[in-house]
């Protein structure tokens, strides 16, 4: 009888999620599809002479400030980038703020080491290349998404760049800057560390989360699914969205595996029928973003990335739970998006199944009980397993200055997981406040002096 009711539960709790999560996603897609008409009408009521004018603007714009690093803005899970979901801002207009802004449009499920490839050649141009040794072993092409023109081909250590990541993507960057470190890319024999001049990150996943469990992956196997969970349905709708291969949806919105070749016209019934019963595919080799996003699987990135000494790092950890009388509690009912409220209440009662080998030593439930709905706060500060890097809590910005590299400063937020990205109305005042001090830390205050030398080389001016 207990476990015809525990079923049940479960049954209804996947039934609500689903649900929930549906119809958040149908209003977003119908939204964008609305902005994309009106968009549209305007441009045709728009006067021609005006629209020159305007583009000529831009363009001595974007001239007269060439020698300024761009800030490169990178989307989490299931986000988008510029000219996705026609024309809507995943940065809810942050972008516009400077004018020096990019928006990189990443896979929104793809693997960090793939994503990081993607972002390389987004900046750099050429085709991308996810290297022949990963490709292999996950069971894809080689060779993806051709980018005529780099949008910051300059890009190196003379000309580097500031990175602010939501969520995934301040992992995504970590691992691209690692590989830069690591000379990881074929053709490219100069890069190094130094090409990021600072990271931002943003509710960042930089160790892993417990909603990954909740969501339906084992915490015994992190690389596998469970056979009835969220997750499973999201796998089935992605499949059959890629194998389908409907221009036009493709074109508001991509989840990115392209390079798995799903599409109907290159895998055939077969290949569909393959992919579901789970034989091929980003989800049965495990190259996807949810293994990375476990704490087992963060852990295992995290062995390999550093905290480079000349590079400024920055985290805004978000929190919207509280304690009352021991136990963690959302902090709102109101104020928390609805798609995170029953996420942040499970999340606070979660507890690693006691059958199972923790994720590492150490691990106590009670440390990851306080999240945003999608990460817990613990793991967005800055990274810290298995190995803790050099952090320094911020409360007053006046006690940061001067801002020394090297070192991961971090501030707690009262914010959920998407407070700050696509709805800016929510965030109100406080939204400007820190996407504002984000760019003006950005412009004003990190600066690289110089870079040491090794004997008998002559420094760069």
């Amino acid at each position: 009888m207990e476990r015809v009711l525990m079923g049940i539960l479960t049954l209804s709790e996947l039934f609500v999620s689903s649900m929930v999560h549906l119809v958040y996603g149908f209003y977003i897609f119908s939204t964008a599809v609305a902005s994309d008409i009106s968009q549209a009408l305007y441009g045709c009521l728009r006067i021609a002479g005006n629209e020159v004018t305007l583009v000529k603007e831009n363009k001595e714009k974007r001239e007269g400030s060439v020698d300024v690093p761009p800030i490169v803005l990178v989307h989490g899970i299931f986000g988008f980038g510029q000219g996705r979901l026609g024309g809507l801002s995943y940065f809810a207009g942050a972008e516009k703020k400077d004018d020096r802004v990019l928006v990189p449009d990443l896979g929104s499920l793809t693997s960090i080491h793939d994503r990081a490839r993607d972002l390389f050649y987004y900046l750099k141009g050429g085709q991308v290349d996810y290297g022949e040794e990963h490709s292999k072993t996950f069971g894809h092409s080689r060779f993806g998404k051709l980018y005529a023109q780099g949008q910051y081909p300059e890009w190196d250590e003379h000309h580097p760049i500031h990175f602010v990541g939501h969520s995934a993507g301040a992992q995504v960057v970590r691992v691209l800057q690692q590989m830069l470190a690591d000379k990881a890319f074929a053709g490219y024999e100069d890069t190094n560390e130094n090409w990021v001049l600072s990271l931002t990150s943003l509710s960042g996943a930089l160790n892993g989360t417990t909603r990954t469990y909740l969501d339906g992956m084992q915490a015994e196997d992190w690389t596998a699914m469970k056979p009835i969970c969220l997750l499973q349905l999201c796998r089935i709708g992605v499949i059959m969205y890629d194998w389908l291969d409907i221009p036009l949806l493709k074109k508001y919105y991509n989840f990115g595996f392209d390079h798995f070749n799903m599409a109907w016209s290159k895998s055939g019934l077969w290949g569909l029928i393959d992919c579901l019963l789970g034989n091929t595919g980003p989800f049965a080799s495990g190259d996807w973003i949810l293994p990375d996003l476990t704490i087992q699987g963060s852990m295992q990135l995290n062995a390999q990335l550093k905290t480079f000494p000349h590079t400024f790092y920055f985290s805004y950890a978000t929190k919207r739970t509280r304690k009352i009388m021991g136990l963690t509690v959302p902090s709102s009912v109101v104020g928390i998006h609805p798609m995170l409220f029953l996420r942040v209440l499970q999340m606070s009662m979660w507890r690693y199944p006691s059958d199972a080998l923790p994720p590492f030593k150490g691990y106590r439930d009670e440390d990851w009980q306080d999240n945003d709905g999608a990460l817990n706060t613990i793991s967005t500060t800055h990274p810290r397993i298995p190995v803790e890097h050099p952090s320094h809590l911020v409360v007053n910005d006046s006690e940061c200055q001067p801002l020394q590299p090297g070192l991961w400063y971090y501030k707690i937020v009262e914010a959920d997981h998407i407070f700050f990205i696509v709805n800016r109305e929510r965030a109100g005042v406080q939204f400007d406040l820190m996407y504002d001090g984000i760019f003006q830390r950005c412009r004003k205050h990190v600066f690289r002096r110089s870079l040491p030398t090794v004997p008998n080389e002559i420094p760069h001016q």
